[in-house]
């Protein structure tokens, strides 16, 4: 009965060592083939095509899984370079913007003289309007 667990236990132990290291990947092959040659040689009542077609199933799941992972991490790296480049554009976006308001004459209200018009039957006389 134990045996039945022991490919599904393998394909555990290999997927779990898909960490940072760098035997994370040989490792992981080797325990997906051996794990697949183990359910195929017990699946197929020892025959050797179907073991080695077993074992080479867990090398391609293993490689899959290190294919898919590494597109995630370059999705992810990219994505975050160009969100940092964009905070980075806004930072000094917004330093320009404090750098301006600290000059000389910045703040000082700008007049502006409006003529008098008729607008729709309504008649506005000239005025004159403030802009800060």
């Amino acid at each position: 009965m134990r045996n039945k667990f022991l490919p599904f236990s393998l394909g555990l132990l290999g997927i779990s060592m898909t960490g940072c290291s760098q035997f994370g990947r040989p490792l992981t092959d080797a325990t997906l083939a051996a794990g697949g040659a183990v359910a195929a040689h017990q699946l197929s009542h020892g025959n050797p095509l179907a073991t080695a077609g077993g074992a080479a199933a867990g090398v391609l799941l293993g490689e899959g899984i290190h294919a898919w992972k590494t597109r995630s991490e370059q999705r992810a790296f990219q994505h975050g370079f160009e969100r940092g480049r964009s905070d980075g554009v806004k930072q000094l976006y917004w330093n320009l913007q404090e750098s301006q308001r600290n000059q000389p004459g910045f703040a000082q209200p700008f007049s502006v003289n409006v003529p008098a018009r008729e607008e729709g039957g309504v008649r506005f006389n000239a005025t004159q309007q403030t802009i800060d």
